[in-house]
Parts: C-alpha cells; structure tokens; sequence
C-alpha cells in the first residue's frame, strides 16, 4: 500500500517536474508579451501587431503589448530588443530594415541582424509604381520610355536615404538603364502628398497606402512590383505582366526574437500567431491595409530573410547607396 502510494506520488511529481521546466514557462511567459516597432505609430508596421495582439489574448494570458521604438531607420527599437532578455516575452516586429537591409546600409550597428531568430513573417505588402498625373503617360511602357527620353530630369520620391521605396527606384533603375533624381521625404504621407500635388513625378510606395489615392484619380499605379496582381488594385499588372520581369520588391513584416530565444518559445509563438492570422477577421483586416497574410514556420522566414537581405546588398553595392 505504501510502496503504491509512494509510485503515484513519484508519477505525479514527475509530471510537475516536465510541465513546470524552465523551457516550458519560457514557451509561455508569465509576464506581458512585447511586441516592438521599430517605428512610429500608425503606419502599417505598427497596425498589423495591433491587429494580431488583440487575437492573442488566449496564448499569452498576461496580455500583448506592441511598443513603439522608432529612430535611425529602425535601428533604435531594433538595439533595445536585441540586448533585451531572450526570454520569450519580447519580439521585434518590423519592416525589412533592421532585420534585413541595414547592416548593408549603416557603417556600424549596436546589434548583428543575422543573430536574429526568426519566428515568422506576418504579412507581405508589395510596393507599386506611383506616377504624378501631371506625367504623360498611361502605363508602364510609356513611363519607361519617358524616363529614357529625359535622363535625370524625372525626380522620384521615397521615404528616406535607404528606405525600400529608395532601393526599389534604385533596383527599377538598374534593371531598365534610366536615370532618374532622388527627392528623400521623412516618411511616406510627405512623399504621397509631393506625388498628388504634382511637385515630385514617381513614388515607389507600397500598395497600402497609395491605392486609396489611385482610387481616387489623385495618382496613378502603373505596375505591382510582385508575383501576382494585388487583390487590392486587381486591375493593375505586375511590373512581369507590364514588360518587366525581376521586377519584384515587396515590403514585409517579420517577427524575430532576441539571439539565444529558446526554440520552444519561438515554436510556441510561431504556432499563436499563425493560428490568429488564419483567422477570417484577421485575413480581412489585413487585405484592408493591403497585406497579404502569411504565416510562414521558423525556417521559412529565416531562407527568406536572407534571400531578401542578399538581393537589397546588391542593389545597395551596385548603386553605392550609403545613409552615413
């Protein structure tokens, strides 16, 4: 009878001892999940955590918080989520340039990129070719043909030294043998209103938010820069369908976490977040901020993270693009 007792309370304890390791508690942290932003409030990159942290109530019972670190392209809010606690409680969630194109651009950063942990990529967003109405032309050809007809006549806008609008005039420039002025604007909504006011010719946006403006006969979408047509402007071709394959630059939304993030806790918020982005609301959601969900599992992200950041190196060293 003892010797029975005995062998059940061993069991039981056993069982504690697997249920309550420290791996497990750090698959579920205790305290608030941060998700940080490496950048101001209310643009794409900082809706779409909003949007999924509401979702993840049930996986994460102490709350999600999404926190905004902007500054040096990222680079601030980047640095304090890499020398934060890998603990499983915080992620950086952010656009390619900290993760991805960065320690291209800048001389030195305060943390390595490729020590990242990739967890998952929540959204693509495809950039699109922004024309002035005051431009005269009607698609993508013509706009080709414009450019090669005025060398270094056309500006184009793009939201900041570096900023993927930049890179993605620079890679369209590379591909079609033009030349085109480079007019840097801090921030999108000040590069979007020099388009519409016509005081700047083209803009590499992403389809978020310039398809309202398209939309509205305020400027033009020539071409997405993407696979597929965007369910958002279904009426505009890819740059490939337009006469211009390679032509893809996509904006993504990637959540990393600190180096030395254990694997269960990366598992463990790769399977919250993928469940909630399957979620109909959620896929709506998103399609309204022109983001195409994704979901992608650990390894994924981390082949594709590098790819993207290979395919920006070159276009950063062919075009000699530096920002300090």
């Amino acid at each position: 009878m003892t010797t029975s007792i005995f062998s059940r309370r061993r069991a039981l304890w056993a069982v504690a001892a697997a249920v309550f390791t420290p791996t497990a508690l750090l698959a579920q942290p205790v305290k608030p999940v941060r998700f940080v932003v490496p950048f101001p409030a209310g643009g794409t990159a900082d809706v779409l955590p909003r949007i999924l942290s509401e979702k993840l109530r049930n996986a994460y019972p102490a709350g999600v918080l999404v926190e905004n670190k902007s500054g040096a392209g990222g680079n601030i809010g980047a640095e304090f989520v890499a020398r934060a606690d890998a603990d499983g409680s915080i992620f950086l969630v952010s656009p390619p340039g900290p993760v991805a194109i960065n320690h291209h651009l800048y001389k030195s950063l305060a943390f390595d990129p490729t020590k990242w942990v990739p967890v998952t990529v929540l959204a693509t967003v495809p950039n699109v070719l922004d024309v002035s109405n005051k431009l005269p032309v009607k698609d993508l050809a013509e706009f080709i043909a414009y450019v090669k007809a005025n060398p270094g006549k056309v500006s184009f806008a793009s939201q900041g030294n570096g900023s993927t609008s930049h890179l993605t005039a620079m890679l369209f420039m590379q591909l079609t043998g033009t030349r085109m002025i480079h007019v840097p604007y801090k921030g999108t909504a000040p590069a979007l209103v020099d388009v519409v006011g016509g005081n700047v010719d083209v803009f590499f946006d992403n389809i978020s938010s310039s398809a309202q403006f398209h939309l509205g006969n305020k400027l033009r979408v020539l071409a997405v820069a993407d696979d597929q047509r965007s369910p958002a402007l279904p009426q505009v071709p890819t740059f490939a369908q337009a006469g211009l394959p390679g032509m893809n630059a996509v904006t993504f939304f990637s959540m990393v976490a600190p180096p030395g993030t254990p694997r269960e806790a990366v598992a463990y918020a790769h399977k919250a977040v993928s469940e909630a982005l399957a979620q109909p609301d959620v896929k709506q959601k998103f399609a309204d901020q022109g983001a195409e969900p994704r979901g992608w599992p650990p390894e994924q992200t981390g082949q594709f993270i590098r790819g993207e950041s290979e395919k920006w190196n070159q276009v950063i060293k062919s075009a000699n693009v530096t920002v300090d």
